[in-house]
């Protein structure tokens, strides 16, 4: 049955039909929640070891540091080597934060801001900051930079990443274009991954603005759950090969590798700029975590170590993805009334409905028991100029749960749909 094809009559009594099926759901009272990308119980449970891997007397990092104490401003030398065998770059360009990679990207930005680049004129200082946002694209992102009131300029995606005919003219037009987020592999929440080309053009950028900085968020870079780990040209030394060495702020986590709360974070960038953001560390700080860094160090031990941790992880997430595509499939394939990616890693799954049906979808869904990221949180400022994208995380319910869910999300879809059509 396809939708378009539909008579009035036809609809009105489909419609209906949906309606008895959806009140259904309602009246159980479900509380079933798919708004983040966040790691299930099970996924988390493959890290339980280690909250006790470490005794009274295991305080040693094996480079000698006493990891109780303060000191150790950028992590300590264990640690930064298992993120540069992750990042393909060298420990002296890696800088270990805490567990969130995201307030190591605030934490730039506002620096940048207050302070300048390098020291350089404060971009509060400058006039109207911009930031190029590809879009759909990672809400915290955007949040961000509505915080330090910095406008947002959409950018479209295509299958190789952002439109990078735009990105050219705007950064080389705009002094004030300060930045540009980009997450290369499996992006938030399109799944895609970044075409060479796009990484040479990205590097190869002429910025009017010579305090440009790209904040290169590689947060799913390991987190493939089909097929091999994707490898894209490294941009840092992509950027080195294009004579702008400083322009790419790279970031990372453990967050959902090991656990959400309690992981390690990571930026890493040209030798200089780590340098001169560890000057700022010893104002800032008298030292991170290292007990949690020698957690890690300890359980994963090594690159090797990790990516077999990620083939555990990937046979969880493989299954709820499954899960929620074969329904979305069976459920909503041919009526002509949706679209959505199949991804190969990451966490999302993009899905776009008619236009105009996506926040009526996502309340819809709200009121049956079934909590969805909200409707435009993918676009800057919460505004989907076709109110359609709505993006599905389905790694944190359980897999019984994650099919209750979806088929609520289906039916919404289906309902939104018929209604609006039946207005048009």
């Amino acid at each position: 049955m396809n939708y378009n094809e539909l008579s009035k009559s036809e609809m009105e009594t489909q419609l209906a039909k949906l309606n008895v099926a959806y009140t259904t759901y309602v009246n159980m009272n479900l509380k079933l929640d798919m708004s983040r990308g966040k790691p299930g119980e099970d996924q988390l449970a493959l890290s339980s070891d280690m909250l006790t891997i470490l005794d009274e007397s295991d305080y040693m990092s094996p480079s000698g540091i006493d990891c109780r104490n303060y000191g150790g401003l950028e992590g300590i030398p264990e640690m930064k080597a298992l993120f540069a065998a992750i990042l393909d770059i060298s420990p002296d360009e890696i800088i270990v934060g805490g567990n969130s990679s995201l307030a190591m990207m605030f934490d730039n930005v506002a620096v940048n801001m207050s302070h300048g680049v390098w020291d350089g004129e404060p971009w509060m200082r400058q006039g109207h900051v911009k930031f190029l946002c590809p879009s759909p694209g990672y809400d915290r992102h955007f949040a961000i930079c509505e915080y330090f009131h910095i406008e947002m300029i959409p950018v479209p995606m295509t299958q190789d990443g952002p439109e990078m005919d735009i990105v050219e003219d705007l950064v080389a037009a705009d002094p004030m274009i300060k930045g540009m987020w980009c997450v290369p592999i499996f992006s938030n929440p399109e799944g895609i991954i970044y075409s060479d080309e796009t990484v040479y053009r990205l590097a190869a950028l002429k910025p009017a603005a010579k305090d440009f900085r790209l904040y290169w968020d590689n947060a799913y870079c390991i987190h493939h759950f089909r097929g091999s780990r994707p490898v894209i040209p490294n941009i840092l030394r992509e950027c080195e090969k294009a004579g702008t060495p400083h322009m790419p702020l790279i970031f990372t986590s453990f967050s959902k590798i090991s656990m959400a709360g309690a992981g390690v974070a990571a930026m890493a960038s040209s030798v200089s700029t780590c340098k001169y953001i560890r000057k700022r560390f010893f104002v800032q700080t008298i030292g991170p975590d290292k007990l949690s860094q020698l957690r890690h160090v300890h359980f994963f031990k090594n690159y090797e170590g990790v990516m077999t941790h990620m083939d555990k992880i990937a046979e969880i997430i493989r299954t709820k993805f499954a899960t929620v595509l074969n329904t979305l499939k069976n459920e909503l394939e041919g009526l002509g009334i949706a679209a959505w990616n199949e991804p190969d890693g990451g966490y999302f799954i993009s899905f776009d409905t008619l236009d105009g049906c996506a926040k009526r979808t996502v309340a819809l869904c709200k009121e049956a028991g079934v909590t969805m990221t909200g409707a435009g949180a993918t676009f800057p400022y919460g505004q989907d100029p076709r109110d359609r994208n709505i993006r599905i995380a389905p790694t944190y319910p359980s897999v019984p749960e994650l099919d209750t869910a979806i088929k609520v999300f289906c039916l919404a879809v289906k309902i939104a749909a018929l209604e609006k059509k039946l207005t048009l």
